[in-house]
């Protein structure tokens, strides 16, 4: 059977952990070339070391945009061109609307939506150049109904998906299709406090706590099963294959359910909580 992502240069932000990395190991069996960033080092040359000649480790720091500008130049000069970029980078936010700060709504805004906006920005001439591309932002169930996630990453992950929309129709006659992904309540170190995902289900395996977990994560959906990275990987190698050459300004929703009518609140749903 071929491999869907044969030939293909993909820059996979956020790659170290949960989602990127699943993704990053599942576009590289796939046949892609992969550069995937984050910022713990020692977990990106493990990888890299793992992984092969096809994938390449860059640090950076995505709420920063000359780090953004410097991972599409790296996965342009590592393997000469970019047909996928996977906006995937994120992270737990704080604030409000009764306590929000200018430190809270910067942090948030910067790492959530400027990753985003501004690797749009510098993906566009690499794809226009070459003749189209994938662009694949991740956002979330909470962009799309209230207490699924915080205040501020609400409204930013709402953002995400409003902006895949309008760039997928700028672009579209240039041949880039621009669309977002909203996971549902994934079992990744982000939602457990975690930064490494082996380390974070290492230790609730330890603490017997890794059935109580997928319990909990699975009553948030209709499924009644829990969503783990890989399932989100498979959604981002359908966008960034030709299998979707006709889809772009669209969300995909990989959430069990949960947007239909799934559970409201994820007070309660870490492995400690109280079922």
């Amino acid at each position: 059977m071929p491999q869907r992502l044969e030939g293909k240069v993909a820059l996979i932000t956020g790659g170290t952990s949960g989602i990127g990395e699943a993704t990053t190991e599942l576009f590289v069996a796939e046949g892609a070339s992969v550069v995937f960033t984050g910022r713990n080092r020692e977990k990106g040359a493990r990888m890299q070391a793992a992984l092969g000649d096809k994938a390449r480790f860059f640090r950076a720091d995505v709420s920063r945009e000359e780090d953004v500008k410097a991972s599409v130049d790296a996965a342009v000069a590592h393997f000469g061109r970019m047909d996928v970029l996977f906006n995937n980078a994120g992270g737990p936010t704080a604030g409000e609307p009764d306590s929000i700060t200018q430190t809270d709504f910067e942090y948030a805004m910067n790492l959530l939506l400027g990753s985003v906006l501004f690797g749009i920005k510098y993906a566009t001439p690499v794809m226009r150049k070459q003749g189209g591309g994938s662009i694949i932002s991740n956002a979330s169930v909470a962009a799309h109904r209230s207490h699924m996630g915080g205040y501020l990453y609400s409204i930013a992950k709402a953002a995400v998906v409003h902006a895949g929309r309008i760039a997928a129709v700028q672009l579209g006659t240039h041949n880039i299709r621009v669309n977002t992904i909203s996971p549902g309540a994934i079992a990744t170190p982000i939602f457990f406090g975690g930064s490494d995902v082996a380390a974070t289900m290492e230790s609730i395996k330890v603490e017997g706590k890794m059935a109580r977990m997928q319990a909990n994560l699975a009553k948030a959906n209709a499924l009644h099963t829990s969503g783990l990275p890989r399932d989100i990987a498979l959604g981002a190698l359908y966008l960034a294959s030709d299998d979707s050459r006709f889809v772009t300004g669209q969300d995909l929703a990989i959430d069990g359910g949960m947007i239909a009518g799934g559970r409201t609140n994820f007070e309660d749903l870490s492995p400690g909580s109280p079922t």
